[in-house]
């Protein structure tokens, strides 16, 4: 089966983290605050709180925003649900604004809109987190510049982007947010097994985030409500969680630091000859604007609109022949748990339409050129089939 994403993984990263093996941290070493320096020092970023999980990062950077119940959070339907769930985690209310089906990122004319009709009914979101959709950045000034009239805090979900870049700049650098997240899972651009990261220049946000992601609970003088009556003291401030990440994970997400930015292009290259291989077929393709850097997460493809009812055929098809594509997303307000909270089948009708037709091809830096001829030669004919 050629998977739609894999992690790479080399003699270095093994020894990296056999290295950590023997040392004498397995966790709250010193390999996580090296692997945070290093990305924030990558993106340009002044902070970084590293954690286990990307999810990990949402949360606590929902709750150092504070966000809590009664207040309301917004993000793009086409997502994995973490984007959402983490406004529920912190006791918000979740709304979703549509995406633009050309990129399937968020679209600017919808929040736009959006934005026009909660200020009239006086129900402006307090955080509005932004999903970088396949590695390609959002239009980040515009939106930006929509949310500062009405102080909305703003959260990229760049959990698809990292190595990405917007406007000559790279992701993560904060000029257009407040925090931006990014995830190693095995299947992103670099992987720490499990693992995510939450970048900020705000050092307030950076020092709530830390609080959050070990327990609430501080050793730091500088942080301590009271003088330290004796060595042990500590002081639990929050109700936090333990969202840490190991030193193993760390080591690990370190060492593909040294691959990130060649990944980035290969992972470009790649999907170059995706699309000049369907550039005169009925396949589409979501396209990179000019001014963007894509990570390219994902090889989106998307039928036409006469194939949307063979879908399935053709998605079925291509697994059982041993390519492991994928559906990126489901709209997350048609699951079972957000249409309880009474979402329904046509209220962000472009993200629905998408997914009725959108396809992820495999993707990854080490995908050999045979294995993408392969997909390409079988996409082709299984679509330009059903054409006939």
């Amino acid at each position: 089966m050629i998977p739609y994403g894999r992690q790479s993984i080399d003699s270095h990263d093994i020894d990296a983290v056999v290295d950590v093996l023997k040392s004498d941290f397995l966790t709250q070493g010193p390999q996580v605050p090296k692997f945070e320096r290093t990305l924030a020092a990558y993106c340009n970023a002044k902070h970084a709180v590293a954690v286990n999980s990307a999810t990990s990062a949402l949360h606590i950077a929902c709750l150092a925003l504070e966000l809590s119940a009664g207040d309301l959070l917004w993000t793009s339907p086409n997502s994995f649900v973490a984007s959402a769930n983490c406004g529920r985690y912190c006791g918000a209310d979740i709304d979703f604004v549509d995406i633009d089906p050309n990129s399937g990122n968020l679209s600017v004319a919808a929040l736009e809109k959006k934005l026009t009709i909660a200020k009239a009914n006086g129900r402006l979101p307090k955080v509005l987190v932004v999903v970088h959709f396949a590695g390609q950045p959002c239009d980040m000034r515009e939106i930006h510049a929509l949310c500062q009239p009405f102080a909305i805090n703003i959260i990229e979900d760049a959990s698809h982007a990292v190595g990405s870049e917007y406007q000559g700049v790279k992701t993560g650098s904060g000029q257009y947010s407040d925090i931006t997240i990014f995830s190693f899972h095995p299947v992103k651009i670099i992987t720490s097994a499990e693992g995510g990261m939450a970048l900020t220049n705000d050092p307030e946000l950076a020092k709530r985030m830390s609080l959050f992601r070990s327990h609430g609970v501080t050793r730091d003088p500088e942080l301590l409500q009271e003088e330290a009556p004796a060595p042990w003291y500590y002081e639990q401030q929050e109700l936090g969680f333990n969202y840490r990440m190991t030193e193993l994970q760390a080591a690990l997400g370190l060492s593909q630091m040294r691959h990130l930015d060649r990944w980035v292009e290969q992972r470009n290259l790649l999907a170059k000859r995706y699309q000049q291989a369907f550039s005169n077929t009925v396949i589409k393709y979501l396209p990179v604007s000019d001014d963007r850097l894509s990570a390219y997460h994902l090889f989106v493809i998307c039928l036409p609109d006469n194939l949307k009812l063979q879908h399935q055929t053709i998605f079925e098809a291509l697994r059982a022949a041993n390519i492991g594509v994928n559906l990126h997303y489901m709209p997350i307000h048609l699951q079972p748990y957000y249409q309880a909270l009474g979402f329904q089948v046509g209220d962000f009708p472009q993200a629905e339409s998408y997914a009725t037709k959108a396809i992820s091809l495999p993707l990854y830096a080490e995908l050999t050129t045979e294995a993408q001829d392969l997909v390409i030669e079988t996409v082709t004919q299984l679509c330009e089939g059903e054409m006939q």
